[in-house]
């Protein structure tokens, strides 16, 4: 797999809808995205998924744009590659920065697949045809707008909800959606919002039969949470503080978590993804696929990772038009009956719509 051109291109989309969480509210959206071409004349996409300002980790657009520029992609053209495994090992001196490792990853991991004519589901492992869908609800300006987005929602096919919590927004919110819908499968995402004094408040969702709750305690935490889950009978997932394989392995020793939210941004790529994957699998541990308001490109791997065995429950994949008013990629992806196949055609499955990609680039440079 020899690297002849890489691409980077930094777009800007506007959301359908602002998307308002315990840390702030997302309006629209700048991404990176990264082309690879092989002197075989393919291409493979990747998309990073940090946003401007480091409000879910330390990464931004900004960041991710420097380490590609002056690290990574110095590192990637260091020696050829036989397999996107060693993506990841190259990388391994240049510390953190996963956003950004694991969108020219994908890129590598997309084109790999399509040089082998094989859909990157099958490149990584996938054994589904089509994987179930969630949604996930920011916090509204009234119940009464909660309770008529989730009827909107649940018509449409999702097979689980997700609700955004804080501190104030969060039993009597649950305890609403709850009443009017009392067999849904519905969990709290709380993004980091409670401490430890909060335990009590925490103990009061045990009786609502949440699937879960997310990420209750801080982004870097696995100590208190283990505190956390001895007192709820609320199984508690974990997404931020899982940053690799390595803080899955002691989050799930420490009885931090019996979920696990896998968001491949957040891991640094998919082979640091599939070692999460292996150890879940050996613990028992379920997982499922997070969201990061990607475009198309990262849509498409979420996809990919989603058809591994060990995706139990429904992610935060929804299709394109949830999102956006028009996707830059072609097919859109789009919903069936609460489920979205998985592409079999080589790669991510989806052609990048270059007209488009163009219209909304902003800065753009080429190796």
């Amino acid at each position: 797999m020899e690297i002849n051109q890489i691409i980077l291109r930094q777009i800007k989309m506007d959301l359908l809808h602002p998307f308002t969480t315990s840390v702030g509210t997302e309006e629209d959206k700048d991404i990176i995205l990264v082309e690879v071409k092989s002197k075989s004349g393919l291409s493979g996409w990747g998309e990073s998924v940090s946003i401007t300002r480091p409000i879910y980790n330390e990464e931004t657009v900004q960041t991710n744009w420097h380490m590609m520029n002056d690290h990574l992609i110095p590192l990637l053209y260091r020696e050829p590659l036989s397999h996107p495994d060693e993506v990841s090992e190259r990388f391994k001196e240049i510390r953190g920065n996963y956003n950004a490792k694991a969108a020219i990853e994908g890129a590598i991991w997309d084109l790999y697949a399509k040089e082998q004519n094989i859909s990157l589901a099958k490149a990584l492992g996938g054994v589904k045809d089509k994987i179930p869908v969630g949604v996930s609800v920011g916090i509204q300006e009234s119940e009464a707008k909660m309770l008529k987005q989730i009827e909107g929602y649940l018509n449409q096919g999702y097979k689980r909800v997700k609700v955004k919590i804080r501190p104030g927004w969060d039993i009597e919110i649950l305890k609403m959606i709850r009443q009017e819908y009392p067999t849904i499968q519905l969990m709290a995402d709380a993004n980091c919002a409670y401490t430890l004094r909060d335990t009590d408040r925490l103990k009061a969702l045990d009786e609502f039969g949440l699937t879960m709750i997310e990420q209750p305690l801080d982004h870097d935490d696995i100590i208190d949470h283990s505190k956390l889950q001895a007192e709820l009978s609320t199984p508690i997932c974990l997404d931020e503080s899982i940053k690799g394989v390595e803080d899955a392995r002691k989050a799930i020793e420490l009885g931090s978590c019996k979920i696990i939210n896998l968001k491949v941004g957040r891991v640094g790529g998919l082979t640091e993804s599939k070692k999460i994957h292996e150890l879940c699998v050996k613990h028992d541990i379920p997982m499922w696929c997070g969201g990061m308001l990607e475009a198309g490109i990262g849509r498409a791997h979420n996809i990919a990772i989603t058809s591994l065995s060990n995706f139990i429950y429904p992610g935060d994949t929804a299709p394109s038009s949830h999102y956006w008013k028009q996707d830059i990629i072609k097919p859109e992806v789009q919903m069936k009956d609460g489920y979205i196949s998985v592409p079999e055609s080589p790669g991510i499955g989806y052609e990048p719509d270059l007209k488009r990609i163009e219209e909304l680039t902003l800065l753009s440079r080429t190796y």
